[in-house]
C-alpha cells in the first residue's frame, strides 16, 4: 500500500545526500524513496511514552513535516520510558521538549504543535491536512476518536497500545483493511482495563511498539513491504515473543462497514463512560459522594482517634512503596476471599494508588452487606499531595 503524498522535490540537497546516505544506498528507499519521506506529513498524537521513539526516529528518517498533538507538561514519571524528554525539561510543555529533540536530531524538519487535547470538535480539522496519523494515545476515548476520524477522512490510523510487558500494533483505516471498531465495537466498562499509571509499564516496552509503529508509517510512505493491515502484531516482552492475530473487516461494522451509521464525530467520554478531565486551567470540582471521603478528612479522623478501619486495596509491591502506617493490606484481586477478615459493622475507608481500584472495593464490601464503607478520593497520591508530601509519589 501507498499512500499518496505532495509532489516530491526535485532533489535533495548535498547535506541531505550526507545525512541520509545510509537510505539511499539501499534500493527499497534510494532518491525517489527518501523525496517521498521528505514530501510525507505525518500527525502523532501524544508525544509521550509512544511518542517520544516516534517523534525521534520519523525525525531521524527524514519525514519532512510532523504534527504533534499534546497538552501535557513534562514529568518526574515520564522519565522512565518517555526518552524524548531529559531532566532539563521537567515541568516543560511535552510539546516543545519534544520538538527541541526533534530538531536537534534533524533541524531540517517542519513540526507543527498542537497544543490541545483532540476532541469532535478540532479532530477533523487537525487530521485533515496529515498524509498518514499515527495514535500513540492511552485512553479509549481518544482511541475511538482518531479510529472515527481517520476513517471519515481516509486516514490511515497507525495504532499502537501498551501495558506493563504486553504490546500491539497494527494499521487500522485503511481502504481495504479494518478499523478499531471492527476489533473493538464497544469500549470495555469503566475502570475495567487499568491504565500504565495504575498497572505500570515497562520502561523499554514503548520504545519496541513506537519503533514498531515508526517503521509501518516509513513502510506505508515509501509502498514497500506488507504493512501490519488485517494483522495485529502482540508482544510479549517476558517471553520475548511475537504473535500475530488476522484481522478481518466487519462489514457490519458502525464506522468502516458496508452500510456505516457513524457519519459524524461524538461525544466519546460518554460513549466509553469517561468522565470529562477539567481543563488545567480550571479549578477543580470538590463535590464528594455519599460513598467518598477525603484525604484532610481521613487524617483527621485520624488524629481524633475515631474508630474506623483504614484498609489499603493495592498490591503488596506498591504498599511497600508508600503507605499510611495504620492501614490494613487487603489487595483488591484477595478482598472476596478475605472479606470476613472486616466486621461488616466497622467503620470502614478503603484507598488506593488514585482511587479507581477502592472504589471497586466499596462497591463489593457494599455488596457483600457493609453499610458504612467509603473510598479516599484520589488514593495515596492525594494523600501525598495533601497530608503528607513524604509519602513517594509514584
Amino acid at each position: 500500500m501507498l499512500v499518496e503524498t505532495e509532489t516530491p522535490a526535485a532533489s535533495l540537497s548535498k547535506d541531505e545526500i550526507l545525512r541520509y546516505s545510509r537510505h539511499l544506498i539501499m534500493p527499497e528507499v534510494g532518491m525517489d524513496g527518501q523525496l517521498k519521506l521528505k514530501a510525507a506529513k505525518v500527525l502523532l498524537i501524544g508525544a509521550g511514552g509512544l511518542g517520544a521513539p516516534l517523534g525521534l526516529y520519523l525525525a531521524a528518517a527524514g519525514v519532512g513535516r510532523i504534527g504533534l498533538v499534546d497538552f501535557d507538561v513534562v514529568d518526574f514519571t515520564n522519565l522512565q520510558r518517555q526518552v524524548i524528554h531529559g531532566t532539563k525539561d521537567v515541568g516543560k510543555k511535552k510539546l516543545d521538549s519534544a520538538a527541541e529533540s526533534m530538531l536537534d536530531i534533524n533541524p531540517l524538519l517542519r513540526i507543527d504543535k498542537y497544543e490541545t487535547a483532540l476532541t469532535s470538535e478540532n479532530a477533523l480539522e487537525i487530521l485533515a491536512d496529515y498524509d498518514i496519523v499515527i495514535d500513540g494515545t492511552d485512553n479509549f476515548p481518544t482511541r475511538y476518536l482518531v479510529n472515527d476520524a481517520c476513517v471519515l477522512l481516509g486516514k490511515p490510523n497507525v495504532f499502537g497500545s501498551i501495558f506493563r510487558f504486553e504490546g500491539q500494533a497494527t494499521v487500522f483505516a485503511t481502504e481495504d483493511g479494518p478499523c478499531y471498531r471492527c476489533l473493538f465495537p464497544e469500549p470495555p466498562p469503566p475502570g475495567l482495563v487499568p491504565s500504565c499509571a495504575e498497572g505500570g509499564v515497562l520502561g523499554i516496552l514503548p520504545g519496541t511498539i513506537g519503533l514498531i509503529q515508526a517503521t509501518e508509517a516509513v513502510k506505508l510512505i515509501l509502498g514497500v513491504g506488507e504493512p501490519l493491515v488485517g494483522r495485529l502484531l502482540l508482544y510479549d516482552a517476558l517471553a520475548m515473543r511475537f504473535r500475530e492475530l488476522k484481522l478481518r473487516k466487519n462489514p457490519e461494522c458502525p464506522a468502516c462497514g458496508e452500510n456505516r451509521t457513524i457519519t459524524r464525530l461524538i461525544d466519546y467520554h460518554e460513549f466509553c463512560g469517561v468522565p470529562r478531565q477539567a481543563p488545567a486551567d480550571q479549578p477543580q470540582q470538590s463535590t464528594l459522594g455519599p460513598d467518598e471521603i477525603d484525604p484532610v478528612e481521613v487524617k483527621a479522623r485520624l488524629d481524633r482517634g475515631d474508630g474506623f478501619v483504614l484498609v489499603d486495596v493495592r498490591e503488596p509491591h506498591e504498599f511497600r512503596i508508600g503507605n499510611i502506617p495504620t492501614a490494613r493490606l487487603i489487595p483488591l484481586g484477595e478482598l472476596p476471599r478475605r472479606v470476613k477478615e472486616l466486621n461488616p459493622g466497622d467503620d470502614i475507608v478503603c484507598y488506593c494508588k488514585m482511587g479507581g481500584r477502592s472504589a471497586k472495593a466499596v462497591a463489593l464490601l457494599k455488596q457483600s452487606g457493609f453499610g458504612n464503607v467509603r473510598n479516599m478520593v484520589g488514593g495515596i497520591l492525594s494523600w501525598s499531595d495533601k497530608v503528607d508530601p513524604n509519602v513517594p509519589k509514584y
